[in-house]
């Protein structure tokens, strides 16, 4: 293991443009990088530096294992992943937010009033952690998507997702009960490679709080 390479996990979809201009900004090189292709491996030798471009939902797997050093991943995901890894830094981008929704003719109702009910999801973690906070017994049913039709269908009396503008709840005829927390991008280290590769991902840290509190990234 080369002690001054680093392998960086990035996230296919909306993060990926906004990290790439982040690595510019570090000055690491981004020619080619992308997740339109079958390739998933980049290689930069010259800068001692690869890119594993994976779907978001495994970035904080590959970093736990050692597969990746670093990488970028949604707060969401870390949340509800749990993953051994060290979170080092706030990107600030790829805002959203995890709420709890239920059906607008119920959005007036006391939360007490769904104790024992069930909530759909894709994020368990976070929905039993949020009801057991507030001491509610709920039966969490897990989803892979289209959380927002499991009222409509009887399979759940609220939800538990993720929104940036809340359109899609409206056009499902939901209402945001609560709002559980605000993620946006992050940083997650490897903690092996956070020990063995300090003298470079420390000051590449430190840069890249410099980046997004003063904005002082290339142009």
């Amino acid at each position: 293991m080369n002690p001054e390479q680093l392998t960086i996990a990035l996230p296919k979809g909306k993060l990926l443009e906004p990290a790439l201009k982040l690595l510019f900004d570090l000055d690491l090189p981004i020619d080619g990088v992308n997740d339109k292709s079958r390739r998933l491996v980049f290689d930069f030798p010259d800068s001692k530096v690869q890119y594993i471009v994976c779907r978001p939902t495994d970035v904080p797997t590959y970093v736990e294992h050692g597969a990746a050093d670093l990488g970028i991943v949604g707060k969401d995901i870390i949340m509800d992943q749990d993953k051994d890894v060290y979170e080092m830094a706030d990107l600030g981008f790829g805002y959203c937010r995890f709420v709890l929704a239920v059906p607008e003719e119920k959005a007036d109702r006391p939360l007490t009033d769904f104790n024992y009910q069930r909530v759909a999801t894709k994020f368990p973690r976070v929905a039993e952690a949020f009801f057991r906070e507030l001491g509610l017994q709920v039966e969490v049913i897990k989803l892979h998507g289209n959380i927002e039709l499991a009222p409509r269908v009887g399979l759940a009396e609220m939800i538990v997702d993720i929104v940036s503008t809340g359109k899609t709840l409206k056009e499902n005829f939901l209402a945001e009960k609560a709002s559980i927390a605000e993620c946006t991008a992050r940083v997650v280290v490897n903690r092996v490679s956070y020990r063995t590769k300090y003298r470079v991902i420390e000051p590449m840290i430190r840069r890249i709080n410099e980046i997004v509190n003063d904005g002082s990234g290339r142009e």
